[in-house]
């Protein structure tokens, strides 16, 4: 499996989280996997775990670098998408800031909004200003 496919099934896993706020993130991959044929992949797993354990941390930077607009009142793909990015812009050193960017406006361009690209774009490049200023 390719890191773009890996991405999109943990952006699956992440809209799919906002429909079920009763369960764990345990019985909503476990469900999922099973029911979407999800394959056993540590990359996948890992980081919709990573990313439901830092929901308040990525949302906290979403809403420090998205103008005035808080993560919940964005559309569930675009929330999805932002997370499942400044997750990897936060957390994961290995994958430069410039890759992360590219592929969240790719699964923006797949599977959002057309006006969501530019915002998106715009979120995640003050998020990275905001990080390198941090290092």
């Amino acid at each position: 499996m390719t890191r773009r496919e890996a991405r999109e099934i943990v952006l699956g896993l992440l809209f799919e989280t906002e429909f079920r706020n009763e369960e764990t993130k345990e019985e909503i991959y476990g469900s999922s996997a099973e029911n979407r044929e999800i394959p056993n992949d540590d990359f996948v797993k890992n980081t919709y775990y990573a990313i439901c354990d830092n929901r308040l941390e990525i949302d906290a930077i979403i809403g420090e670098n998205s103008n005035g607009w808080r993560p919940d009142r964005l559309g569930n793909v675009s929330r999805a998408i932002l997370r499942l990015a400044v997750y990897e812009m936060r957390f994961v050193d290995s994958i430069p800031f410039t890759v992360t960017i590219n592929e969240a406006v790719e699964l923006a361009k797949k599977y959002d909004d057309e006006k969501a690209r530019p915002f998106i774009n715009g979120v995640l490049n003050s998020v990275k200003n905001a990080l390198e200023n941090k290092a």
